[in-house]
């Protein structure tokens, strides 16, 4: 059994938490994965892994260890897609994540295309509104809205995108239109919730000056789609990205209020790990999504 097996059993069954999510990974049994875990422990001298039938707990030692091991892992990935590059191969596995919504429209929705001109490439794409963290989780590439702060990635500027405030014209109807950042109060604000905390005050800039409005309502969840389909139902305002309410608004389903106010950016990132080597596949999916967003006609309705 070589040791570079073992550490991939190793790193599999704490990235998935299991020994069988960690099988399943490697193609294996879950008693093979516990007999490469325990042929590494017996080679180290050293116990890395607490385990339970339902409890997988690092040790101070394999918390050590599996950190190197990432790297050592990341490192063999990198040298493995040099040289495919090297003979100007577009191969290999590409890991995306995306928002749900925005990944399933104007994300996922392009790989078809991106296969039919790269056929030896493999795409996975997790598609949730949790924000996965890039480099821990070895996701090749994320999609994300709004600014990107993070000093261990890159993030490059893929489309810009406008938001606005909206509803639908039967709750303007019964609730009255606010004309001013003071009416916002009064009024049944729905919200993007992930973490079940207290709501966030929406963001406004009028010349220049940015207003901080603490809006009240009886609805937050963390789906965007729920949010969209609360809008439509009258059951109260929210901000949109442009890009979600176009066919709604030319429609007449909703209208935008408060136009003279602005939203703060929510343009559309691309995101990947700093300091790791880039797959070409990545450089050219971004290239791809780029090209499409930017075509002539692509954010209006169909």
């Amino acid at each position: 059994m070589d040791r570079l097996t073992q550490i991939e059993a190793f790193v599999a069954a704490v990235d998935h938490g299991s020994l069988t999510k960690a099988a399943r990974d490697q193609n294996v049994t879950p008693a093979m994965i516990g007999r490469r875990i325990d042929a590494l422990e017996k080679r180290l001298g050293v116990k890395l892994l607490h385990r339970s039938t339902r409890h997988l707990a690092l040790t101070e030692e394999g918390a050590n260890y599996v950190a190197q091991c990432r790297r050592i892992l990341s490192d063999l990935d990198e040298t493995e897609e040099a040289l495919a590059q090297s003979r100007h191969d577009v191969t290999g596995r590409l890991m995306v994540s995306a928002p749900a919504s925005f990944g399933r429209k104007h994300v996922a929705a392009h790989a078809p295309a991106f296969l039919q001109k790269y056929p030896q490439v493999e795409v996975s794409f997790n598609l949730s509104d949790q924000i996965v963290d890039v480099v821990r989780d070895r996701c090749d590439l994320a999609i994300r809205m709004g600014g990107v702060i993070d000093p261990n990635v890159v993030a490059i500027r893929l489309a810009t995108n406008r938001r606005v405030v909206c509803g639908s014209p039967a709750y303007f109807f019964r609730h009255g239109v606010p004309q001013t950042l003071e009416e916002v109060t009064r009024h049944n604000c729905l919200a993007f919730n992930t973490s079940g905390a207290e709501r966030r005050p929406w963001q406004f800039s009028r010349n220049g000056r940015v207003v901080s409005v603490q809006v009240n309502g009886t609805l937050d969840c963390n789906d965007g789609d729920l949010l969209h389909a609360w809008t439509l139902q009258g059951l109260g305002m929210q901000w949109r990205s442009l890009w979600e309410i176009t066919e709604q608004l030319s429609k007449g389903e909703l209208v935008t209020v408060l136009d003279d106010f602005a939203l703060p950016d929510y343009d559309v990132m691309a995101v990947y790990p700093r300091n790791r080597y880039v797959p070409e596949r990545v450089r050219r999916f971004i290239s791809h999504l780029k090209a499409v967003y930017s075509s002539k006609g692509y954010w209006k309705p169909s």
